[in-house]
C-alpha cells in the first residue's frame, strides 16, 4: 500500500522558521505526501517550494477554537488562497457548536466552503458522540469536501487512539460521500493503519517520514 498518499506532512509548529518549512516540503516531494500542512504565515513559501510537483499545499486556519469573526474567517481564508493554498484546513465554532447556533455555524461554514477546498475541524475531543453526529452533518451541507477530527490541543490527543477511531466512524456514517480526516497524536504505521482502518481518507502527522521509513522497513524485512 502506497500510505505516502494518505498523508498531509504537517508542520504547523509555532515556533517553525523558514529552513524548517523548507525541509517539510523538501521531505513531501522525496516520499510523495499527499499534501503539506502549514501556518497560514508560510503559505507563499510552501507554494513555491512544492511547484512544479501535485502536492497540495493544506493551511490551517483558526485554531484551535474557531472563535474568530465570521468577516474574520472569511478574510483569512481569501488571503491563503491569493497565497496559493489549495486545501483550507479551518475549525468549526466549537463554542458555537456547544452552544447550538447551528444556523450560525452552516452560514459560517457555508461562505467560507466556495472560497477554497475545504476540510473542517470539528474539534471531536471536544464533543459528544450526538455533537459529533451533528457536527458532521453541518460540514456535509456547508459544501466542504471533509470533516476532519481535531488539531493541537485537541483533548482526545491525551486519550487512547481507538477513541479517535471511534469518531471517525460515526462520522463516516454521518457524513456519507464526504472525505474523512485523522489528525492529532497520529505517530507510528500503526496508528496510521487504525485510522485508516476506521474510514480515514487522509492523516494528518508530523512524523510522515518516520511513518514511511517504518513501512518500507517492513516490507524489506519480508
Amino acid at each position: 500500500m502506497n500510505y505516502a498518499k494518505f498523508i498531509d506532512h504537517t508542520n504547523i509548529r509555532r515556533g517553525a522558521k523558514a529552513f524548517d518549512v523548507k525541509k517539510t516540503c523538501q521531505e513531501a516531494k522525496k516520499y510523495g505526501f499527499r499534501g503539506v500542512c502549514v501556518n497560514p504565515q508560510w503559505v507563499k513559501l510552501t507554494k513555491k517550494e512544492l511547484k512544479g510537483t501535485n502536492i497540495r499545499v493544506v493551511v490551517l486556519v483558526d485554531p484551535p477554537m474557531g472563535q474568530s469573526s465570521h468577516n474574520k474567517r472569511v478574510a483569512m481564508a481569501k488571503k491563503v488562497k491569493r497565497d496559493g493554498a489549495d486545501d483550507l484546513d479551518i475549525v468549526i465554532n466549537i463554542v458555537d457548536l456547544k452552544y447550538e447556533k447551528y444556523d450560525k455555524v452552516l452560514k459560517d461554514l457555508k461562505e467560507i466552503a466556495k472560497i477554497l477546498p475545504t476540510k473542517v475541524i470539528i474539534g471531536s475531543g471536544y464533543l459528544t458522540d450526538k455533537e459529533v453526529i451533528k457536527a458532521s452533518e453541518l460540514v456535509k451541507k456547508s459544501g466542504a469536501f471533509c470533516v476532519k477530527t481535531s488539531t493541537f490541543k485537541d483533548p482526545l490527543d491525551h486519550f487512547e487512539l481507538k477513541e479517535k477511531a471511534k469518531h471517525l466512524r460515526i462520522m463516516k456514517k454521518s457524513a456519507p460521500g464526504l472525505k474523512i480526516k485523522a489528525a492529532g497524536n497520529i505517530k507510528t504505521l500503526k496508528d496510521l493503519k487504525m485510522m485508516v482502518g476506521a474510514g480515514a481518507d487522509i492523516i494528518g502527522t508530523s512524523t510522515g517520514v518516520e511513518i514511511i521509513k517504518e513501512a518500507k522497513n517492513l516490507s524489506f524485512k519480508f
